[in-house]
């Protein structure tokens, strides 16, 4: 190689070291932007959708708590894997409160609740959901009811507390045994990456999109503002990779004796085992009984929310009636 081809290769590289730089300090940049961006738009959403419940402390750390409706049973709703209490409170807790309290609320770092550095499993939501309900001052006894991951959640909580439970609802509940370790490790990857791009306003222009976010119904303007920031991705995260706990210590829960247990199926849930994994559910208690959403897959308060209604008010009438027994 001459010593002119030796320059011009040296023009080459420096040039595209040159434009190279340039589009790392751009990327840079936007990336600071995002960022300002971001804080400012949760800062401002926070004035815009303040929480409709009441703040908790809980030790150190306070959680959002929505009770409405009066009477007993006391109602208790544990919302799936990165959910919180906006999905009830649409349709089911304004039904549910027609007849008797009924409280929704959110895990730490979900929906208003502030984030903690425990750790996210069954055992430590149930010990914080207790908390929660004795510092609100939320009096039972409680019908239990746990979708999804809640199920799980609502397992460990049964068992704790059971002389606080006088009933159970698993709506399209998780079954241990569906929980790998694999799945669980790779979802929790995406909800981390989802939190690094939210951390730079990313989910904030996605928003506007239709096909991302379509429009919701009145009254359910906070459930964007509150899924896109990146503590409600990270806590989906630390959900997800703390499953195989979650799946172990409910799995440890064989038996709620015979407990009223309603388990609320999904019947157009198409993840493969699931109707076996419901129908074990079952064997919880002697004194279960199997419902159907007919027409709905897994979110069933969204899909079908009349038919967990219905589940629920089934077993406040089974609690009412056995205190006249």
């Amino acid at each position: 190689m001459n010593a002119l081809s030796t320059k011009k290769e040296k023009r080459r590289m420096n040039t595209s070291l040159i434009w190279l730089g340039r589009v790392v300090v751009v990327m840079i940049g936007l990336a600071l932007i995002g960022a300002v961006y971001e804080r400012m738009a949760e800062a401002a959403d926070a004035k815009a959708y303040p929480p409709p419940g009441q703040m908790v402390d809980v030790d150190g750390y306070r959680l959002h708590i929505n009770c409405t409706g009066t009477g007993s049973p006391t109602v208790v709703i544990v919302a799936g894997l990165g959910d919180w209490s906006t999905s009830w409170g649409g349709v089911v807790q304004p039904e549910v409160a027609k007849t008797t309290r009924v409280c929704t609320y959110d895990r730490a770092g979900m929906g208003w609740s502030e984030a903690n550095p425990l750790p996210s499993d069954a055992a430590q939501f149930a010990r914080e959901l207790h908390a929660l309900l004795e510092n609100a001052n939320v009096q039972g006894p409680y019908v239990m009811v746990g979708h999804s991951l809640g199920g799980l959640i609502v397992r460990v909580f049964a068992h704790d507390y059971a002389s606080e439970v006088a009933g159970v609802v698993l709506v399209d509940s998780m079954n241990p045994k569906q929980v790998t370790e694999s799945l669980s490790n790779k979802l929790a990857l995406f909800s981390s990456i989802e939190a690094a791009v939210a951390r730079v306003g990313v989910g904030r222009l996605l928003v506007k999109l239709p096909a991302i976010a379509p429009s919701l119904p009145a009254g359910d303007e906070a459930y964007y503002p509150l899924l896109f920031r990146p503590q409600t991705f990270q806590t989906a995260a630390n959900e997800y990779r703390e499953l195989p706990a979650s799946a172990a210590e409910a799995a440890a829960v064989t038996s709620f004796g015979d407990l009223p247990l309603i388990v609320l199926t999904a019947r157009l849930n198409d993840n493969p085992g699931w109707p076996e994994w419901q129908n074990e559910l079952l064997q919880l208690s002697s004194n279960s009984e199997h419902l159907f959403a007919e027409n709905s897959g897994h979110v069933i308060q969204l899909d079908q929310p009349d038919a967990a209604v219905s589940a629920i008010l089934k077993m406040v009438e089974l609690v009412r009636q056995s205190r006249h027994e």
